[in-house]
This record gives structure tokens, C-alpha cells and sequence, in this order.
């Protein structure tokens, strides 16, 4: 069959101006053992050396070279196309893999055959826990009736370290490409639910992620948008229009308030640049719930 596996392991790495890391990352991944697996590194136009780097020093990467930046639901279907693993491995260039996480992985997939996909442990680099999964869905409250039913007490996991059956990811069609960089786990977590699969967690397989990296010399403002967008795309797929008006009522109100009580303390502020972009943020919020056609 043309999609039967030929490998256990597809890991998918989705880079952009991030060389450095990316090449953390790919040495700790080339030091994985006893795992029959693949790497797909997919460049969104990076405007640094990481397209030399993979190059020069990882030859057995597979390298797909984009002129634009796609985004990073886009990128990860062009490698879902080529990918020949049992199961997809979403990583985040910013990361490092610890140790036998890759067989850990594999193993935990291969004894939980009722889990479609999971998320790993993922560690700060000062070795303290990060949050990599959630109970709830955003606005989970507002659409209680529509949720219901789901298997499993995970709703998604972080997409910076994330596995997945590919029979099921390629079956639901990867991820959804409206999502342009941030929902788009969450989306593909809930749909993989609503097929009737759980949502795991491999807590023995373990990922130093720095975060934010691929966004670091973006305005606050601009990341807050991109931010909005995924949140209002997600309700608007996924809830119903009462849910929906209660949410965008509950984040106007919200809203309101914040940026009342800001330009209260604003003047007493120590930092006031940190205020400021909050209150910068609430009144994007403000402007974007107010009416985006739903």
C-alpha cells in the first residue's frame, strides 16, 4: 500500500530564523538510538543560516526549502505528504531531546492503542516543569453541550512537541491551514477527538523547549493578533453562535475593565512598558471581539 509505514518514526521539524536552536535540536535528535525514524525539516523562507547549516552538517535530513513563509499548519502538511513513518513526530526547532525520548515515544504509542495523539514531557531550560497539556478547550465553558462525550481528560497537547497517529492525522486531513501559527493543536487535538480517539501524555519522554523564539523579534502586538485570530477561527469552527455571543460578551467585559484599571495604576507603574503593552493588548481585544462576523 502506498501509505503503509516504512519506519516508526516521522519527525517533523517546521523552522524559521531560529539557526541556533535548530542546530541544538537536530544533534540531539541524531543522538536518538533504537528508533527506525525519518526527519523533515521545512524552512519558511528563514532569512539566517539555517538552510546552510542543515546542509552542511545534518546530510541526512530530508529538506524542503520554502520561498515564503507558509505558516506553520501549512508547512507540516507539505511533510505530511512525504512522510513514511507509523507515526508523525511535530517538534519544535527551539527544543532539545533528552535522552531515549524518541523510543518512549514509539513505545507509549505502540501500548495505548486508543490514544491518537500525544504530547510529551517539556521542561524549561532551567529544567522546571512547562505546561504541555490541557483539560480544557478555550471558551470550553460556553459550549459544554458540544463537548461533551469526548473520550479521554486531556482536551490538546503543545504542538511543540507532539505525536500523532499519521493514518488518523492523514485521514483528517493534517492540520487545519486557517490557523496560520498558533490554534492549530488545539483544532487537530479536537478533531482527533470527536473520531472517537483520547489525547496522551509520555511523561517519560522528555523536551527542553525555549519557546517563543520563531516570534522573538515580532511587536507584542502583533503576536497578541495572530493570537486573537486562531482563538476566534477555533470558536467559530467549533462552537455554536450562543456560545460563541457569551464568550465574546465575557472578553469584552473583561476587556473593559482591564484597560480602565491599567490607565488607573499606569502612572504608579515601575515598569510601565510592560502596562503598556497590556493595555495595548486589551484593546485589541476589545476591537477584535467586538464584531469579527460571528
Amino acid at each position: 500500500m502506498e501509505n503503509s509505514p516504512l519506519c516508526d518514526l516521522s519527525i517533523i521539524i517546521i523552522n524559521y530564523n531560529t539557526e541556533g536552536f535548530l542546530n541544538r535540536c537536530l544533534i540531539t535528535v541524531a543522538s536518538q538510538s533504537n528508533v527506525n525514524s525519518e526527519v523533515i525539516v521545512v524552512d519558511n523562507a528563514s532569512q539566517d543560516n539555517s538552510l546552510d547549516i542543515v546542509k552542511n552538517n545534518f546530510p541526512w535530513v530530508k529538506l524542503k526549502a520554502n520561498k515564503r513563509n507558509l505558516g506553520f499548519a501549512r508547512a507540516n502538511n507539505q511533510a505530511l505528504k512525504t512522510c513514511k513513518g507509523k507515526y508523525v513526530y511535530f517538534l519544535n526547532p527551539d527544543t532539545e531531546v533528552r535522552e531515549g525520548a524518541f523510543g518512549k515515544i514509539v513505545e507509549f504509542m505502540d501500548s495505548y492503542p486508543d490514544v491518537g495523539i500525544a504530547g510529551t514531557r517539556i521542561v524549561n531550560p532551567d529544567g522546571s516543569l512547562q505546561s504541555s497539556t490541557e483539560q480544557r478547550y478555550p471558551g470550553e465553558k460556553y459550549e459544554k453541550r458540544g463537548l461533551k462525550d469526548l473520550k479521554g481528560n486531556i482536551a490538546w497537547v503543545l504542538g511543540a512537541s507532539m505525536v500523532g497517529r499519521r493514518d488518523i492525522v492523514d485521514r483528517l486531513g493534517g492540520f487545519d491551514e486557517r490557523f496560520y501559527i498558533y490554534g492549530e493543536e488545539q483544532d487537530l487535538c479536537l478533531r482527533v477527538r470527536k473520531e472517537g480517539w483520547a489525547i496522551g501524555c509520555i511523561p517519560d519522554a522528555v523536551i527542553v523547549h525555549w519557546g517563543g523564539k520563531s516570534e522573538r523579534d515580532n511587536p507584542p502586538i502583533e503576536v497578541w493578533k495572530k493570537k486573537f485570530e486562531a482563538e476566534l477561527l477555533f470558536y467559530k469552527k467549533h462552537y455554536s453562535k450562543k456560545a460563541i455571543r457569551a464568550i465574546k460578551r465575557a472578553n469584552i467585559i473583561q476587556a473593559f475593565w482591564r484597560i480602565f484599571t491599567l490607565k488607573v495604576t499606569i502612572p504608579f507603574c515601575t515598569d510601565k512598558e510592560i502596562s503598556l503593552n497590556k493595555l495595548d493588548k486589551y484593546k485589541l481585544a476589545l476591537e477584535m471581539f467586538y464584531d469579527r462576523g460571528i
